[in-house]
């Protein structure tokens, strides 16, 4: 089996202070040095797909350049955060101090109201990088997607418990990049800024 290398890298930064799931909110991509030096980063010859939330759109609008473009996922959206979408992290905690806490702490099957828990995210980022892995084997291929997305997907790699892998920051414009062997995963970079 070829290596499939994947270079998952995080939308631009929203400038948000609530919770953004699928909540559809724009990136800021005005810092043009750095998308062009996460570009130069980047394989040219990579193909490049996104989730379907316009932050991520546009993020693989801007580096796509000559790079053959996969039709959005929304598997790879952001993990979907339900009532809690657009509220801020001390509203959450007041209104559902018990479950906000449980939900970050012990992350696996606590579900925010209307929303989907870690275990159901993850099933569902897994599954959309499976079909991509399944169809581009050997290739390089730019993912351009979220914070909780990127993080089920190390998780996935490293083979830990959901909570152990809150300790990576994944940044805005970073790559964290995960190949697939035949014998499994190998974590290339996690978090890393061009």
């Amino acid at each position: 089996m070829d290596v499939t290398r994947l270079w998952w890298v995080r939308h631009g930064p929203t400038h948000e202070k609530a919770m953004v799931g699928w909540r559809d909110v724009p990136a800021d991509l005005s810092d043009h040095e750095t998308i062009a030096r996460l570009n130069a980063h980047l394989p040219r010859d990579a193909l490049i797909v996104s989730s379907d939330l316009i932050r991520a759109t546009a993020t693989a609008d801007a580096l796509a350049q000559g790079r053959h473009r996969l039709p959005h996922h929304p598997g790879l959206r952001e993990l979907h955060f339900g009532d809690w979408d657009g509220q801020t992290w001390d509203a959450v905690a007041n209104t559902h101090p018990e479950l906000s806490f449980a939900y970050w702490d012990d992350p696996g099957d606590h579900r925010p109201p209307n929303g989907e828990s870690w275990n159901e995210a993850a099933a569902r980022v897994s599954a959309a990088t499976d079909t991509l892995l399944a169809a581009h084997t050997g290739r390089d291929i730019i993912v351009i997607a979220h914070f909780g997305a990127i993080l089920t997907q190390v998780q996935r790699a490293m083979g830990c418990a959901p909570v152990d892998v809150f300790a990576h920051r994944i940044d805005n414009l970073s790559v964290t990049r995960l190949d697939r062997h035949a014998t499994g995963w190998e974590i290339v970079a996690i978090n890393h800024r061009p």
